[in-house]
């Protein structure tokens, strides 16, 4: 069950509203208006409502939000925006609140966010990054390099909210219109002067970054990812390249390295500013590339810029980050010097080829990948860091896309040298199922000697106890989470701190 939000997601004074004047913006006809009031904030959901909010009633996919009405109001609610069919459910409630109806309440949420909130974004610098992976690793480097060189910085994504380096605890990559749109009114309140986020192919669909025009909107790749709610990459595809449309942004980096960023650069109508880590004729491109094992100097090269810079985690993907961060964090108007200089001094990112040190004898990282592409990219980075063998454990989560599950198997037994398939997060699913369709791609001719260890702490274990001095641990597939999900329920666990606590001996958190 979702709990209230904290008062610290809200903006400690917003603008005051009257329901009669929001109904005017919306162009919406007003049922059941009651007396004259003030709305102060909005909320999608009645378990979030805070006193003074317009409840936004959607359809669900079990029933309508206009059913939790009673709910919304006795949490404070002034009143309802929802469609006729939320109008037809509420008039069959009795007494209802002051009602706002429009055909499609989704389709403007974003921008009645906006306007609810003074238009927030406009007041900062807005970077959004789209991309099947790195999204979360380039926000972060550029929020590293931002607060570095004395900017005030935001950023919204997968491992939650930073506010001028404070955490707020958020739940999805890109947080629904609403929430959105009270963040960043709080990061206006709090001097917040550039927000780097993370744009998801979900939120785009969905709509949960309407009303937002982004300053630098930029494209870093596109995998096999999200086939269980796109209908094929195609669709996927177009959902990512919908960011780059002058109602989402006024200018696109983008990386031509990948495919689906060649197309891009050419159907865009927006300036476009190239970037590759390959050599290619790009705007922004590295040079002078050390590669060590704990990450990467290089220099930048763009228009009318050079500076060195670094990035504190390993991987030629990760080059390509730090570059998108200082190219982004450049074409926004601030200093690439100063940016990448604070990338360089940053201590990496929660879960993304996370070193965990207890004094042992090899290496031990833990990262996020969860689909191929990214599974292969972790593991051809660490192969050549290793003077021993690569042992991976990698499991596949359930309830999504399952065709992705062989050829994680496939990926992880061709580049590691011991594979040990255990369960990531099963969901619903029977997690020996999921465990048989990642071993399914597995060759007969493999180079990884193959274990199969269902509960995941074990088969950590496992992995630790096979490892000797020079060789390298890959827990994949978590990362930064602190929960494993099984059966509708989330278990405390976190692979960083179970790493930890097997290597020093220490007892396991109840």
């Amino acid at each position: 069950m979702s709990t209230p939000p904290p008062a610290s997601l809200r903006p400690t004074e917003p603008p005051r509203h009257r329901l009669a004047d929001l109904a005017s913006f919306l162009g919406a006809t007003v049922a059941s208006a009651g007396e004259p009031v003030e709305v102060t904030g909005l909320s999608l959901s009645s378990q979030r409502v805070l006193p003074g909010d317009l409840y936004a009633a959607l359809p669900g996919a079990r029933a309508h939000g206009a059913a939790y009405a009673d709910d919304a109001r006795a949490a404070g609610a002034v009143a309802v925006l929802t469609d006729p069919a939320g109008a037809e459910v509420l008039a069959g409630t009795g007494p209802a609140l002051p009602t706002l109806v429009v055909d499609e309440p989704r389709r403007v949420l974003g921008r009645l966010a906006a306007h609810l909130y003074g238009e927030p974004a406009t007041a900062m610098r807005m970077i959004g990054v789209t991309g099947t992976q790195g999204k979360t690793t380039t926000t972060r480097l550029a929020e590293a390099g931002l607060s570095a060189a004395g900017v005030r910085a935001g950023v919204i994504g997968t491992v939650g909210t930073r506010i001028a380096g404070a955490d707020v605890k958020t739940s999805l990559t890109t947080p629904e219109a609403p929430d959105l749109h009270a963040l960043f009114a709080l990061m206006r309140e709090q001097g917040v002067e550039a927000c780097a986020m993370e744009v998801s192919s979900h939120a785009l669909v969905m709509g949960r970054v309407d009303g937002v025009v982004f300053d630098v909107a930029v494209f870093l790749n596109l995998g096999r990812d999200h086939l269980d709610f796109h209908a094929d990459v195609e669709d996927y595809y177009r959902a990512k390249a919908s960011l780059f449309t002058p109602e989402r942004a006024r200018l696109a980096i983008v990386n031509v390295d990948d495919d689906h960023g060649r197309r891009l650069a050419g159907e865009t109508s927006l300036e476009v500013r190239t970037l590759s880590t390959r050599h290619r004729d790009a705007d922004w491109s590295v040079a002078e590339v050390v590669p060590g094992p704990d990450g990467t100097s290089f220099t930048v090269h763009g228009p009318g810029v050079e500076v060195r810079a670094a990035v504190p985690v390993p991987g030629g993907f990760n080059v390509a980050n730090a570059l998108a961060a200082v190219a982004a964090c450049a074409e926004a108007g601030l200093d690439p010097q100063a940016v990448a200089d604070g990338i360089a001094r940053g201590g990496g990112v929660p879960g993304r080829l996370e070193r965990v040190e207890a004094g042992q004898p090899f290496t031990v990282v833990v990262d996020y990948a969860h689909k191929p592409d990214a599974v292969q990219a972790a593991l051809e980075s660490l192969r050549p860091l290793t003077s021993g063998r690569l042992i991976t454990v990698l499991g596949a989560g359930g309830d999504r896309d399952p065709g992705k599950r062989p050829l994680m198997g496939e990926i992880a037994a061709r580049l590691s040298d011991v594979l040990v398939v255990t369960d990531d997060n099963p969901r619903t699913e029977d997690p020996a199922a999921i465990r048989a369709a990642v071993r399914a791609g597995v060759p007969g001719d493999a180079r990884a000697d193959v274990h199969e260890v269902g509960e995941r702490r074990e088969a950590i274990a496992t992995a630790l106890a096979l490892a000797g001095p020079g060789d390298i641990v890959v827990v994949a597939g978590k990362g930064h989470e602190t929960g494993q999900e099984v059966d509708g329920v989330v278990h405390p666990f976190d692979d960083r701190e179970v790493v930890r606590e097997l290597l020093t001996g220490a007892a396991s958190a109840p």
